[in-house]
């Protein structure tokens, strides 16, 4: 498994097919009511806020069940743990199709996190064990080229359908795709893992300062992304005079390719870095989100309809070298029993307080207007590329590997 050729084994393809599907219709079930906003709206009779509350009733529900999926995905079946999730998520897509007003319908999009969250820690676990550590941000890439691909499909569906068919049918038929690919993870084979007396706990991961910074810049990085992502179908909309068919196929085929491309790019140029730093991945992804942060402003700003979607591809190209490294990052700081755990710790925190984000700037929209919201979405994400530099502060001093967690470190782990 753990083979440093540069070639894959025909397990890792396996293992990368299977999960990057997976992740596809996870995302396009997340983002699939992104374009289904101004219908939503409109027929359900809801204002901004409570529109942004749907992401955010995701995501938090998504937080808070990521810590115990994280702590039974390094103890027990992490395939098991993928396919109830998987099934879960899209069981309450489904009934979400059949909610009778908004509130029903808010209850259904949050237990889709449920489900969510008893996929992602897992997931990512059993990729960086069944890849050698030098290659973990680019495994974990081609795993995330599944959730740009998704979100992108799940814009273009949400917007074609939506005008087409009516927001439920959209929900309908993503709902029904996911448990196609969920059940081919239950015939994987599992990495090996070190034995149970080296998990990890929740205590001493928390006891590690370089991965609170990391989590306290994820929780800026998270709500940045979540606003802009929320909310940009509905600003080409209202402020650039795009239709919803034009938004939804626009945006999204911008997101095709660029995010393919950026996080394919991220990961190769941090695995690269990491040969040369300790935080070589770090650098890459605090660079690419200063490098994207003048873009979005300038599609924010911008009248012009081709300026808006070039600012965009830039913008999103550079914001996509996140996905792979982040979770590289993580892995090379944590044993591997608390691969998972140090996972669902993170996506507990980062999305439980980005989750707000949507709704914080549905909010701007209603009291001032959507342009400022995203302009204040951009500021948060410019403190968030910031603050990881101070992760890089506390790796430089304490080492990757901090002495704290030495003693639940198997011997390839370092």
């Amino acid at each position: 498994m753990n083979s440093s050729s540069t070639s894959l084994t025909a397990y890792q393809v396996r293992l990368l097919v299977v999960l990057s599907l997976i992740n596809f219709v996870n995302f396009a079930d997340r983002h699939v009511i992104v374009p289904l906003l101004p219908i939503l709206r409109e027929q359900l009779h809801v204002t901004d806020a409570q529109l942004g509350s749907l992401q955010t009733s995701l995501l938090v529900v998504l937080a808070v069940a990521s810590v115990p999926f994280g702590f039974f995905a390094d103890r027990i079946s992490r395939t098991r743990i993928i396919a109830a999730g998987v099934a879960f998520w899209s069981l309450a897509t489904i009934a979400g199709g059949f909610a009778p007003s908004f509130a029903m319908l808010l209850v259904a999009r949050a237990l889709v996190g449920v489900g969510e969250a008893a996929y992602a820690p897992a997931a990512q676990s059993l990729i960086s064990g069944a890849f050698p550590r030098e290659r973990r941000a680019w495994g974990q890439a081609i795993f995330a080229t599944g959730m740009l691909l998704g979100g992108a499909s799940g814009l273009a569906l949400g917007g074609l359908m939506g005008q087409i068919h009516g927001w439920r049918y959209a929900f309908f038929l993503v709902g029904l795709l996911g448990l196609i690919p969920g059940l081919s993870v239950l015939k994987l084979q599992e990495p090996p893992r070190v034995p149970r007396i080296e998990v990890v706990p929740f205590r001493q991961l928390l006891s590690v300062p370089a991965f609170l910074a990391m989590i306290l810049a994820g929780v800026f990085i998270t709500f940045s992304s979540m606003s802009l992502l929320t909310w940009g179908i509905d600003f080409a909309v209202s402020y650039k005079e795009f239709s919803l068919r034009e938004a939804a196929l626009y945006l999204a085929a911008i997101a095709l390719f660029s995010l393919l491309l950026g996080v394919l790019t991220g990961g190769y140029v941090a695995d690269r870095l990491q040969k040369k730093f300790a935080y070589g991945r770090l650098i890459a992804i605090a660079a690419a989100f200063l490098l994207a942060a003048p873009f979005v402003l300038l599609a924010i700003q911008s009248d012009e309809k081709w300026v808006v979607l070039a600012g965009l591809f830039i913008a999103e190209f550079f914001m996509s070298w996140y996905h792979g490294p982040v979770t590289a990052v993580i892995h090379d700081m944590m044993p591997q029993r608390a691969h998972a755990t140090s996972i669902g710790v993170y996506m507990f925190v980062t999305q439980l307080v980005g989750a707000f984000g949507p709704q914080l700037v549905g909010k701007i929209s209603d009291l001032r207007d959507l342009q400022v919201g995203l302009q204040v979405a951009v500021g948060v994400m410019v403190c968030g590329a910031l603050l990881l530099f101070l992760v890089i502060y506390f790796i430089r001093r304490d080492g990757l590997h901090h002495p704290r967690l030495d003693a639940f470190r198997a011997e390839h782990d370092y």
